[in-house]
């Protein structure tokens, strides 16, 4: 599964950087100030690699995909968001943008525990008791996600810097679940 991913990352990257792609003007991803970044995404239960290519013309709409791994659940996720991006009026370089995506994913085991209920003498309730399970099968995810961010490009220096907030819902093993991620990015423009 991770070669995979590593694949999807490399056909993305590569038919952006085709000589088509290249013959484009610089500066066409609208008033973003580029049209492709790579770089680092830092956030509290996932971290990895980032990519966001500007689509042509001048609506400041952007594809950005995500390979990322999670803290605790052992595997790795590829999301892919389109974006709607809106300069800040007062400086030059700062967009809002918000959107929506999905994301695939395989993470390795679990830990989870089950509650149990404990009797003593004469079948009376006494309590509970927790049994904790830990397993390594691989289970597949799969969930939509929501993206609200800040960004700023960087005026002399090719680089974006930015802070998002990505809400997801999540499929899992049967299971289902919403949780919220936010992040700081780093990436490289060219």
């Amino acid at each position: 599964m991770k070669h995979l991913f590593f694949g999807l990352l490399a056909l993305l990257i590569s038919g952006v950087l085709s000589p088509a792609s290249a013959q484009r003007k610089k500066g066409s991803g609208g008033g973003s100030g580029y049209t492709n970044g790579l770089g680092l995404r830092g956030g509290g239960y996932s971290s990895g690699v980032t990519f966001k290519h500007f689509m042509n013309g001048k609506n400041n709409v952007a594809l950005e995909a995500l390979l990322t791994t999670e803290y605790k659940a052992r595997g790795a996720r590829l999301t892919v968001l389109l974006e709607k991006h809106h300069p800040v009026s007062d400086i030059k370089g700062l967009q809002f943008y918000y959107g929506a995506g999905a994301h695939l994913g395989s993470y390795k085991g679990r830990y989870y525990y089950v509650e149990r209920l404990y009797y003593g003498n004469k079948n009376k309730y006494k309590g509970y008791y927790n049994v904790y399970y830990n397993d390594d099968r691989n289970y597949v995810v799969f969930g939509a996600d929501l993206i609200l961010g800040l960004e700023y490009k960087m005026q002399d220096l090719p680089f974006v810097v930015g802070v998002d907030y990505k809400p997801y819902f999540e499929v899992f093993d049967g299971y289902t679940g919403f949780y919220n991620d936010a992040a700081i990015s780093l990436r490289f423009t060219f």
